[in-house]
């Protein structure tokens, strides 16, 4: 079996933790530098009630319960995402951005949610749902130099809107093993600063990053936590070895 496909079979039969036991995606106010995220996609697996309970524990806790996902309408239903986004407006939870996080806030109980990648039309699709909600979210971004001026556009309208424009690599590369093979310089030359400049170029005063696949060290957490005041992993339901997520 070739190795992704025994990763994606060992991750199938590991015991799934509850999104409402799972620590590491529970922000409490501590400074951390990595904040971890739980996936919504539907490929991940995480279902509504597990979803659902990590809700509760913010309210319950007065903690900040992160979760992400990559496209409204594709890999995420936009019946699921407002089934998140009501359930959180229900709990009074406030919609926390990763600036809010870098600018030394972001208190719970809340939620934050971003969104991964460069899906910016089915972002868009999204918008009234956010505007439904009051909801503030993140959209880490790469491949930005591939945008079309009408999706540059769409950003800067999210961006108005409240929501945080934030880095997400060049290329989405893996960054430890980019690393291992052309160095940490190259990496921040290839896949940081590049996607900081454009980013700031079109006016988005980028403070955050998030992993591509969630993938870190703790010498990628510390090159770049001189760049970003906050960084985003994700963090695995899984018992066992698969999780990047450090806390």
């Amino acid at each position: 079996m070739r190795p992704a496909l025994l990763s994606l079979a060992l991750l199938a039969a590991a015991c799934r933790t509850d999104g409402g036991d799972l620590d590491g995606i529970f922000y409490t106010g501590d400074g951390r530098l990595v904040h971890c995220a739980l996936n919504l996609d539907d490929s991940a697996g995480n279902s509504l009630e597990s979803i659902d309970h990590g809700l509760d524990r913010a309210a319950e806790r007065a903690e900040v319960v992160e979760l992400y996902a990559h496209s409204p309408g594709r890999t995420v239903p936009l019946e699921k995402l407002g089934h998140v986004l009501a359930g959180a407006a229900a709990r009074g939870l406030a919609f926390v951005t990763y600036a809010d996080f870098a600018a030394g806030g972001g208190q719970g109980p809340g939620l934050a949610l971003s969104f991964d990648d460069a899906a910016v039309d089915d972002w868009i699709t999204a918008r009234p749902l956010f505007l439904e909600y009051g909801a503030r979210v993140t959209f880490f971004v790469t491949r930005y130099h591939l945008l079309t001026d009408d999706q540059r556009a769409e950003l800067r309208e999210l961006a108005a809107d409240g929501h945080e424009i934030a880095s997400h690599t060049v290329a989405h590369r893996r960054a430890p093993r980019y690393v291992e093979e052309l160095g940490m310089a190259a990496y921040l030359a290839d896949e940081i600063l590049p996607s900081i400049d454009a980013l700031r170029a079109d006016g988005h005063a980028v403070t955050s990053f998030a992993y591509p696949y969630g993938a870190r060290t703790a010498e990628l957490d510390r090159a770049l936590g001189a760049h970003f005041p906050v960084l985003r992993s994700v963090a695995f339901p899984v018992s066992g070895p698969f999780s990047p997520c450090p806390h």
